[in-house]
């Protein structure tokens, strides 16, 4: 990968957790949006794994394992947002279109990096960037 060459990687990315009121709603959106079978064995907890990262699902409940995180509270995000690579976002958003409805935030779009996007919203309101590397510049960075 291109950013490999350039720069020191000390350390991967390897999750993501998002904390909601509503670990079942929430885990069944992502399973389906990315058509990912989510992994789920306990109420409290689920994750996605895709092949860089795992989106992990949590309720508050689970905050209660770390210490010093009292002023997190679901559906307050205004400030991330999840990121997919995807093969061809035309094609995701065709076939998502219906069933995110008036969580459509951009309907695809070239941005001026090199990517297509989509973006839309979960149930939770937390900010969702479906991308596909388009011009020779962005699949050169990207892949």
């Amino acid at each position: 990968m291109y950013l490999r060459n350039k720069i020191n990687i000390k350390m991967n990315l390897f999750s993501v957790r998002v904390i909601t009121n509503d670990v079942k709603k929430l885990a069944e959106f992502y399973e389906r949006v990315t058509g990912v079978t989510k992994v789920q064995n306990i109420d409290d907890f689920a994750e996605i794994y895709t092949e860089k990262a795992i989106l992990a699902i949590g309720s508050p409940k689970t905050l209660g394992f770390f210490e010093g995180l009292d002023d997190i509270s679901p559906q307050q995000n205004k400030s991330m947002i999840l990121e997919f690579k995807v093969k061809d976002v035309d094609a995701e958003f065709e076939r998502l279109k219906d069933f995110l409805k008036e969580k459509i935030v951009q309907k695809p779009k070239m941005m001026p990096w090199g990517n297509k996007s989509l973006l839309f919203k979960d149930p939770d309101g937390n900010l969702i960037n479906y991308f596909t590397t388009v011009t020779p510049e962005a699949i050169k960075r990207w892949g």
